[in-house]
């Protein structure tokens, strides 16, 4: 960690306005994307980005050193932003029916496709099938992991992922016109 950043810190702790504006300059670029993966538009993704740099200057007290910095205020956001998502009662729980829906094998048509073409047809996901796909597949969670930050069952989160894998090969296959059949575009 630089002089700089250990500076900024240190002032944010003090409770210096401008040292807080320094370092919401400096990490708001970052993390507004993060916050985008888990709100439904830019303006509730603005909220969550605002609240969770609240939560930053109250808890930068508790930030030990060791450890990315940056990480530490992304681990902030992801929470903050579950705690919003808890809130707004989004999840269901869904039968264990889906768990093991069968690749459609995409796998080829999905390795052409872009990360920013694919977060778009995440985002058209309902937000509970969105919240699980992100921590499972962004974040890297177990589905215990994701079962505990969201107050659901094991069940719960492996059902939602499911779906969520199904309805994400639905929509790249009618985005992209894919013959289920063949598993190539359709000319």
């Amino acid at each position: 960690m630089t002089e700089d950043l250990n500076d900024i810190i240190k002032d944010c702790v003090s409770g210096k306005r401008e040292a807080q504006a320094q370092l919401y300059q400096m990490f708001s670029p970052r993390m507004y994307p993060v916050c985008l993966y888990y709100t439904k538009d830019q303006t509730e993704a603005e909220d969550v980005l605002h609240d969770g740099f609240i939560k930053v200057f109250k808890y930068v007290s508790q930030y030990k050193g060791s450890g990315s910095f940056e990480g530490w205020i992304r681990r902030i956001m992801i929470n903050t932003a579950l705690e919003r998502f808890r809130t707004q009662n989004y999840l269901y729980p869904v039968d264990d029916v889906f768990d093991y829906i069968n690749d459609q094998g995409y796998d080829n048509i999905i390795s052409n496709i872009t990360f920013d073409e694919l977060l778009d047809i995440v985002k058209e996901l309902s937000p509970q099938y969105r919240m699980v796909f992100n921590l499972y597949a962004l974040e890297d969670m177990s589905h215990n992991d994701i079962s505990e930050k969201l107050g659901i069952s094991v069940g719960t989160s492996k059902s939602n992922l499911s779906r969520a894998r199904a309805i994400l090969q639905e929509k790249v296959a009618k985005k992209y016109q894919i013959d289920k059949n063949l598993n190539k575009l359709v000319v």
